[in-house]
C-alpha cells in the first residue's frame, strides 16, 4: 500500500479507537515515526498534514532537521545520552524519553532561558531490556526535579511488550493512565499531564481506548523497515 493509503488507514484506526473510548478523535495526536525512513518518503506524509516526525537517534534528527519547514514538529523518542543535550534540546518539540536524574540535569543546565518540554519514560512492564523509570519511582523523581530550571514535565511515556495480541498490552497502558492520574492528584509545580505518550503500530488503538493521545506509528506509515 502507498504511505497515503497508510495515513488514511492509521487515522480511521484513530477515529474509531477514540470513538470506542466517547473522546474526540482530534484530541489525538499521530507521531510519525521516521528512524530510516528517507527524506522523499517523509515529504509525502507532510504533504498530507502529518507533520510530527519521531526520531530514536539525535544524530539522524540533526541532519533531517534542516531539510524541512520551521514548523515540523521534531520529537525524539529513543534514549538520550547526557552529552548529546546541548547538541539536540533548541530543536526539539517534546523529549518523550526523560529517565533519569543525570539527564534531567543536563537539559536544566543546557536550557539556558529556554524551556524544554519533556515526558517522563516510564517502564511500566517493567522488561529488563527496556529504557524508563518504575512506575514508583515517579513521584520521588518528580518532587526532586520540580525545582529544575528549564523543564516543562507535560506527561508520561511508555513502550508495551510487543505481544501478537494487542489485548495483552492493555495493562500497561492502563497503568500507565493510572499513573497520569495520580500525578495529576499531587498537583506539582510545573508539571502537567498533556500527553499519555503510549501505542505503536501494532497496539496503538488499544493505547487509544485507554487514554493514550500521542500514538507513535512507524512501519504502519512507510511500512517495514530494512
Amino acid at each position: 500500500m502507498s504511505i497515503a493509503n497508510n495515513i488514511g488507514d492509521v487515522r480511521q484506526k484513530i477515529f474509531a479507537a477514540a470513538a470506542r473510548s466517547g473522546r474526540d478523535p482530534r484530541a489525538v495526536k499521530l507521531l510519525a515515526v521516521t528512524k530510516t525512513v528517507a527524506i522523499p518518503d517523509m515529504n509525502q506524509a507532510l504533504a498530507l498534514q502529518v507533520n510530527a516526525f519521531g526520531e530514536n537517534r539525535v544524530q539522524e534528527l540533526l541532519q533531517k532537521y534542516p531539510q524541512f519547514p520551521l514548523d515540523v514538529e521534531w520529537h525524539l523518542i529513543g534514549h538520550l545520552q547526557t552529552n548529546k543535550v546541548r547538541q539536540i534540546i533548541d530543536k526539539l518539540t517534546l523529549l518523550h524519553s526523560l529517565d533519569r536524574l543525570n539527564l534531567a540535569k543536563a537539559i536544566s543546565d543546557a536550557a539556558q532561558g529556554r524551556i524544554v518540554p519533556v515526558l517522563l519514560q516510564v517502564n511500566v512492564a517493567r522488561e529488563t531490556t527496556k529504557y524508563g523509570m518504575a512506575p514508583e519511582e515517579v513521584m520521588d523523581f518528580l518532587s526532586e526535579i520540580s525545582s529544575y530550571q528549564g523543564l516543562a514535565v507535560q506527561g508520561l511515556m511508555t513502550m508495551a511488550p510487543f505481544v501478537a495480541n494487542p489485548e495483552e498490552a492493555r495493562p500497561v497502558f492502563r497503568g500507565l493512565a493510572d499513573l497520569a492520574q495520580k500525578v495529576r492528584a499531587k498537583e506539582f509545580p510545573g508539571v502537567v499531564m498533556r500527553w499519555l505518550s503510549m501505542g505503536m503500530t501494532n497496539d496503538f488503538e488499544v493505547a487509544i481506548e485507554e487514554g493514550a493521545n500521542l500514538v507513535r506509528v512507524g512501519s504502519g506509515i512507510f511500512g517495514t523497515r530494512n
